[in-house]
């Protein structure tokens, strides 16, 4: 059996009076989800277990079928896995953004979504002024990078994971000195935090960037701290072979760890400029030769974040236009085939945060009965009355289960 998970990462919202209180799920033009609704069932999935942050990796580690309660450490190794930098026990990852500062406010949590190669330069600028055999700088995706700190014991490296860090994206518009972090290891963080700022304000990129009034990347922002996780192979946990598709170094990650095959689609940048067909025509060549994909796409998260609610409305509709119906059209002529599509939460516009509430789903396929709904949107899905205790549980029920 073939088996697609389709990921709009932060696609569900809440009703917007500019909209007539409608979602942007609900006005979006998306006739392959509907269709996919029509033939299959809705329902709501609780993707962030109780006590946990309402976030990307924890939220697409339990819809890729394992507990983030059992084994989730910390967002920045996952990320570390997919670009090739190896976490010891004595060591932690960070996730470093390359941000915006003005004076004392959060202005971008991306720099402007700063281009890979100024942040390469900015990366290697920062490892070579601030590096040194404890500390290592790293170049991700864009904005998205890394710092790995080699403790010393024990105890430094539970005082640095015990630090409170707060996500950027979370506090856009706001303070930086009231969301610094805090604990007993922050004090190796802040002054990171502080020096680069004095070291990247000068750098000529920065300059550059200021005189084309473009966003400025004059700091990191530290965040997202874990040590190296255990995970079992996706094989052995479902017995099916398959692969992963996305823009972020975080969903890469965590597939590379579990055995996934990551595909790398030629354009796709994580933004609203991804290459959606090319994620589509990539995940259908994949599943006729696999068993199973698993597609993410950051976009309509992305839009969440900066408040902006007609790219949001344009992102669904790329997705589902070019991803959900290039898969859907491959796997609704044969019979022995399962599809989910879903948010993994909620980046409302309003908030231009995630929150923790239920995500909806979609899921069509062998042995899936319709339950009478005709479209897919966050109403319908609380109107179904089917919700999943975890992602986990739903992922294991999609890949195992006879009937649903």
């Amino acid at each position: 059996m073939r088996i697609a998970i389709l990921v709009g990462d932060g696609m569900s919202d809440y009703p917007i009076q500019d909209l007539g209180n409608k979602t942007p799920l609900e006005v979006a033009k998306i006739p392959n989800m509907n269709d996919i609704a029509k033939s299959g069932m809705i329902g709501l999935v609780k993707t962030v277990p109780r006590g946990m942050k309402p976030a990307s990796d924890i939220a697409n580690l339990s819809i890729l079928g394992y507990d983030p309660k059992t084994y989730y450490t910390g967002r920045g190794p996952l990320e570390a896995a997919n670009i090739g930098v190896e976490v010891a026990e004595d060591e932690i990852a960070f996730r470093c953004n390359l941000i915006t500062a003005n004076n004392d406010t959060m202005s971008d949590y991306s720099a402007g979504h700063i281009s890979d190669k100024e942040s390469k330069t900015l990366m290697e600028y920062l490892d070579k002024k601030l590096g040194n055999e404890k500390t290592k700088f790293y170049h991700g995706k864009s904005y998205r990078n890394l710092i790995v700190i080699k403790t010393r014991s024990r105890d430094d490296l539970n005082g640095l994971m015990k630090s409170s860090c707060t996500p950027p994206h979370d506090i856009t518009g706001k303070n930086i000195s009231k969301h610094l972090p805090k604990g007993k290891g922050s004090s190796l963080l802040l002054k990171l935090m502080q020096d680069s700022r004095s070291i990247l304000e000068k750098h000529d990129i920065n300059r550059v960037r200021v005189d084309l009034k473009e966003n400025p990347a004059n700091m990191i922002w530290l965040w997202g701290q874990g040590t190296n996780p255990n995970m079992p192979s996706f094989k052995g946990m479902f017995g099916v072979d398959g692969a992963v598709i996305s823009a972020v170094d975080l969903v890469n990650g965590i597939g590379r760890l579990v055995g996934l095959e990551v595909i790398q689609v030629p354009g796709a940048t994580g933004y609203y400029d991804t290459k959606y067909k090319g994620k589509g025509e990539y995940a259908v060549h994949s599943l006729k030769k696999k068993d199973f994909i698993f597609v993410h796409v950051e976009a309509p998260d992305e839009a969440g974040h900066n408040g902006d609610m007609r790219a949001k409305i344009t992102a669904i509709e790329n997705f589902d236009r070019y991803v959900v119906g290039a898969v859907w059209k491959f796997l609704k002529g044969s019979e022995d085939y399962r599809i989910m599509v879903l948010s993994d939460h909620a980046t409302p516009v309003a908030l231009r945060t995630h929150v923790s509430d239920p995500a909806p789903f979609i899921m069509a396929g062998l042995g899936v009965e319709h339950n009478g709904f005709p479209a897919y949107s966050e109403s319908n899905a609380k109107l179904s009355k089917v919700i999943f205790k975890s992602g986990s549980e739903l992922t294991n029920d999609l890949i195992k289960k006879q009937r649903l």
